[in-house]
């Protein structure tokens, strides 16, 4: 299909201007996601007495799904982009709310409502909203001073970061605490102000050691590996020796059938024993691209609450993946954090989905808006004063 640069469609107007290297980095990830469904998600199946592929077969609608919102999500400008998360962060926001009251406990945490017989995780979809609502934020706080913007952007943090302890959900609140500090930092804030959040931010993971019996054993598990049962961890970070570089093939790896997160949280210690060591760092490598063009992209970008948004929305991308893949590796406590588009879930697949269609949407080229209004230029004719001179 060709698109001429003379159609003035929507579609075309898109396709000339959307980064087609994020879009086809992205597109590659999708389809390494359901590579590794079929490697990591029939074991656990059958473990659980279902279909052998029915976890793959949940994994490729979500997908096909998945693709097709980012796409329709991309096709925005910004200020539609702008109102998709300020209606989506109201439900989100709502929804997490619900959650304390009516939502089902799953494994000692309260994060999921029941939907028509589906899970959904509320704050997944309050992540790629918040990072764009708070970019917004951050900026009118720049250029407004009559506007209590920062007063807002604290109030609406601190908001989410306490509907995520109370689930609790340590890892998600760490998660939007580093991106909200960032784009604290990036918005130009001074630096001490920045640094005392920093703190704070130190002292909260500190006091939630203290507070939640379940951080404690994971993070007492992690420093000493031999205080309690480690056999989810222990077992991912075998599955990298046993792979060794070229791993053992595929459908060859044994680690899955002993890990009951195999095809969520620890799909990548899969990947890791049928792939090997050199499958993960090209994995690796496709995520730091998607991250650091996004981000670069939002560093060129004119505009202060698009240029934050952009990098927010990056960096949520990025070290969501990193956790992930720090947590298999031994070099972080368990997160209960998904890889995405590669882990199972379709909450987080659609989240994701939103995150990366709200970047490529912003992250489009646009002419400057002083070009669109500007007159053509028109040939200065010289005119005479009375004095005879030209001017």
């Amino acid at each position: 299909m060709r698109v001429s640069r003379t159609d003035q469609s929507r579609l075309a107007q898109w396709w000339f201007t959307v980064d087609h290297a994020l879009v086809a980095a992205i597109l590659m990830l999708v389809g390494i996601g359901l590579v590794l469904s079929l490697a990591a998600s029939p074991a656990v199946a059958l473990k659980k007495g279902l279909p052998a592929f029915y976890f793959v077969e949940r994994h490729v609608v979500f997908s096909l799904a998945a693709v097709v919102v980012m796409l329709l999500v991309s096709l925005l400008d910004t200020t539609g982009v702008r109102r998709l998360a300020l209606a989506l962060f109201v439900i989100s926001f709502a929804g997490l709310v619900a959650v304390q009251l009516t939502g089902h406990e799953i494994n000692g945490a309260r994060r999921w409502l029941s939907i028509a017989g589906h899970s959904l995780q509320p704050s997944e979809f309050a992540k790629p909203s918040f990072a764009v609502l708070t970019a917004w934020l951050f900026a009118e706080a720049q250029g407004r001073r009559d506007m209590p913007a920062l007063s807002l952007a604290i109030a609406i943090g601190l908001a989410f970061a306490a509907l995520l302890v109370v689930q609790p959900d340590v890892g998600q609140t760490l998660l939007v605490g580093l991106v909200w500090g960032a784009q604290f930092f990036l918005s130009g804030q001074p630096v001490i102000a920045a640094a005392a959040l920093a703190a704070l931010g130190a002292a909260g993971l500190g006091a939630a050691y203290f507070v939640f019996p379940h951080v404690a054993s994971r993070v007492d598990r992690f420093l000493v590996p031999n205080v309690g049962d480690n056999s989810q961890v222990e077992r991912a970070i075998r599955s990298f020796t046993e792979g060794g570089f070229f791993g053992r093939g595929p459908g060859e790896g044994t680690i899955k059938t002993s890990l009951p997160d195999a095809h969520t949280d620890f799909i990548f210690a899969v990947v890791a024993e049928e792939y090997g060591v050199i499958a993960c760092l090209a994995l690796l490598a496709v995520f730091a691209f998607i991250t650091v063009r996004a981000f670069a992209r939002g560093a060129r970008e004119p505009e202060l609450a698009t240029r934050l948004a952009v990098q927010g929305l990056a960096l949520l991308f990025g070290l969501q993946a990193l956790i992930n893949m720090a947590v298999n590796v031994g070099l972080l406590p368990a997160k209960g954090m998904t890889l995405p588009f590669i882990s199972a879930g379709g909450s987080s697949m659609f989240a994701i989905s939103i995150s990366l269609g709200m970047l490529l949407a912003l992250s489009r080229r646009r002419p400057h808006q002083r070009r669109l209004e500007t007159p053509p230029l028109v040939a200065r004719v010289p005119l005479d004063d009375s004095m005879g001179r030209t001017r």
